[in-house]
């Protein structure tokens, strides 16, 4: 199947992902897929995918949401409880490489959706569900949603250690839903490489990407801490990054932050404002004992950080590799000049709704570039691709 505006470029072309998803979770897993290359076919009940309908919009169904998690993909407009329409899925089943899915598994069931029976139609496929709970627990039926993934996982309590009131706060991004997002696409793309490599009768296989165990992981990184050991030699929570005085700090123009991070940036930041007696301070000298005495650090960085302008500061940092960064209102991250520099963010001119701003990929390829900024194919309406591809599957 290739209809493409523009041909499929990415490490991916050839690849075929029937896409079951709605919300961030999935489509933003496939959203990557498509962008490497994949010919996505984005399956749609009803009204379609709930955030099409967020405002503002130029018209119904066209959010900006969509407008770059659905980019590089085509929508198809099923009805599975219909017995035509669910022969056209299953015509879909054995045309895909991959099949992912946030549907609850039990929804799933009630529509005869399950992996036995999609693996029975095509043995090569890789049949991934995406979910909020490990269903071996008895959590595993549960709806699930960033926010309660965040409050489930421990991040939302960590939160807490860091505001003044001691109240537990959500992260201001669904990082739950992107994080998962990224894991489904990394374990779609394993699991590929080993059906592909294993040889061409090499069978597929089921996979399960749950939510909360995918953010408990992400989470635990860093803040498992004493609790690695058994019995715990400690509490949980990095200090560093939980400091309540873990902040950008007020410049005499704006707010930037300061950074020096290792033995040798502590040396030359201090020689450089003229404090090189901090260097041999004990409580800054190593970096375990300037996580210790971090909040220190802090209220020291703030207070010299008013005697300079945030452009000065970057000057004075960047010779001696110290890090340093400018606060972004998000508001302007277009006008980034290392984001315009690179052409991160463009104006794309989509066939109905005109202009819109293009979110780059972070990835580049030397051999086989991603289909970003040259879009495959611009974020579809409703069902726009119904026909074609029934047509492509040879349905009249």
């Amino acid at each position: 199947m290739t209809s493409a505006a523009n041909p499929a470029t990415g490490p991916l072309a050839g690849t075929k992902v029937l896409d079951l998803t709605t919300v961030i979770m999935g489509p933003y897993a496939t959203q990557i897929l498509g962008d490497l290359g994949a010919d996505v076919i984005k399956l749609e009940e009803g009204t379609g995918d709930l955030v099409r309908y967020l405002s503002p919009n130029r018209s119904p169904g066209m959010s900006g949401f969509v407008l770059n998690v659905n980019r590089n993909k085509r929508s198809v407009q099923l009805d599975l409880r219909s017995a035509s329409d669910i022969e056209v899925f299953w015509a879909l089943i054995e045309w895909a490489d991959l099949f992912v899915t946030n549907v609850r598994p039990a929804g799933l069931a009630r529509l005869g959706v399950t992996y036995e029976a999609a693996a029975a139609r095509n043995p090569r496929l890789i049949y991934v569900n995406a979910v909020g709970y490990d269903t071996r627990g008895p959590y595993g039926s549960r709806p699930a949603y960033d926010d309660l993934i965040q409050a489930g996982s421990g991040l939302t309590g960590l939160m807490a250690r860091v505001a003044e009131d001691g109240r537990p706060r959500f992260v201001p991004t669904i990082v739950a839903d992107k994080t998962s997002g990224l894991m489904v696409a990394n374990a779609a793309l394993a699991a590929l490489v080993h059906r592909n490599t294993a040889g061409p009768d090499a069978p597929g296989q089921q996979i399960e990407v749950s939510m909360l165990e995918t953010m408990v992981s992400f989470v635990a990184v860093e803040h498992l801490q004493g609790h690695a050991f058994e019995p715990p030699i400690g509490p949980t929570g990095y200090g560093r990054i939980l400091s309540p005085d873990r902040q950008p700090v007020r410049a005499s123009d704006g707010w930037v932050v300061l950074m020096p991070y290792t033995d040798q940036n502590i040396r030359d930041f201090f020689a450089q404002v003229g404090r090189p007696e901090v260097a041999d301070d004990p409580r800054f000298a190593t970096f375990d004992s300037r996580v210790k005495n971090v909040s220190a650090m802090y209220e020291l960085l703030g207070e010299l950080a008013p005697a300079r302008s945030v452009d000065e500061w970057i000057a004075l940092c960047e010779p001696f590799s110290i890090p340093c960064a400018r606060v972004v209102d998000f508001e302007h991250i277009a006008d980034d000049p290392h984001l315009v520099a690179i052409g991160f963010f463009q104006t794309a001119v989509h066939p109905t709704e005109g202009p819109y701003r293009l979110v780059g990929s972070p990835v580049r390829f030397s051999a086989t570039p991603a289909n970003v900024p040259n879009v495959q194919r611009h974020a579809p309406h409703l069902g726009q691709h119904t026909e074609e591809v029934r047509a492509e599957l040879g349905f009249t």
